[in-house]
């Protein structure tokens, strides 16, 4: 039995708020790197930025000199524990995406890749399903809302897989090791099993197929806790030998959304 839709919610709003919490935890310890003297101020990443008109480079610079932008990972910090105690509300959404675009410029597009995104598809999401609320009811709203998180997730897998089956390194399971490589603790053994060129092919061929075939769930519901599962636990492995702590809670706030579209469509 796939699980109510008032659990689903929770699940979204309880880890999406501790995903963004956490996130604003990270910009805060790097906040000697962000001053004007530290290697990522913004002063040097805005040289980045495409040439724009004057006015809009001078709103960008009061926008993130450092007071301010300490302001806005507090703001953003207040909005994701909001979220957690009290649900989602319009002004709860309406800050936490403006506060993730607000980043994402600030980053010059990302600081943490694809969680960054997925973050900004959990707060999408959430102000979707306030908007959609305003002109019919909650129900419907968070149809939308959950339905938008879910096609994006299941999209960000189906797309993953799909690149990995185009390139010929991930067919022959020559990536993995070189991906393993870059660990959190140095490369593999030359012992490792993962060195193993059976081994890498059959857990090459195993990431292609899951990924690819995630977005079935929609087609067979059944599968949803087996599929989502297996995300979980890949995510928690990238967060343990990588160190990619946020992409698990990124992935994780909006996994459930998929239980909501596979039984909705069922």
């Amino acid at each position: 039995m796939l699980m109510s839709g008032e659990f689903v919610v929770r699940w979204v709003e309880l880890l999406g708020g501790f995903s963004v919490l956490l996130q604003c935890f990270e910009y805060a310890r790097i906040t000697s790197s962000t001053s004007p003297q530290g290697v990522w101020a913004w002063s040097v990443q805005r040289a980045d930025i495409p040439d724009q008109p004057a006015w809009l480079k001078h709103s960008l610079d009061w926008l993130y000199q450092p007071a301010l932008y300490q302001l806005q990972l507090l703001v953003r910090a207040m909005a994701a524990v909001a979220l957690m105690v009290a649900g989602n509300h319009l002004a709860v959404a309406l800050l936490l995406f403006t506060g993730n675009v607000l980043l994402l410029i600030r980053w010059r597009g990302a600081f943490n890749g694809g969680s960054d995104f997925m973050t900004l598809i959990t707060a999408t999401g959430l102000l979707i399903a306030q908007v959609v609320e305003m002109f019919t009811d909650a129900q419907t709203g968070w149809s939308a809302g959950l339905g938008y998180i879910a096609i994006q997730t299941l999209s960000s897998y189906f797309v993953s897989g799909w690149v990995k089956l185009k390139r010929p390194e991930w067919r022959n399971g020559q990536a993995l090791p070189v991906f393993l490589n870059s660990g959190l603790y140095g490369p593999l053994k030359s012992d490792s099993v993962f060195r193993r060129p059976v081994v890498a092919l059959v857990c090459s061929w195993a990431f292609i197929l899951w990924e690819g075939l995630f977005p079935l769930v929609l087609v067979f519901p059944s599968w949803t806790f087996g599929f989502v599962g297996v995300a979980l636990l890949f995510h928690f492995l990238v967060f343990w030998f990588f160190g990619l702590n946020r992409f698990f809670w990124a992935w994780a706030a909006n996994l459930g959304s998929i239980f909501f579209l596979s039984h909705y469509l069922s």
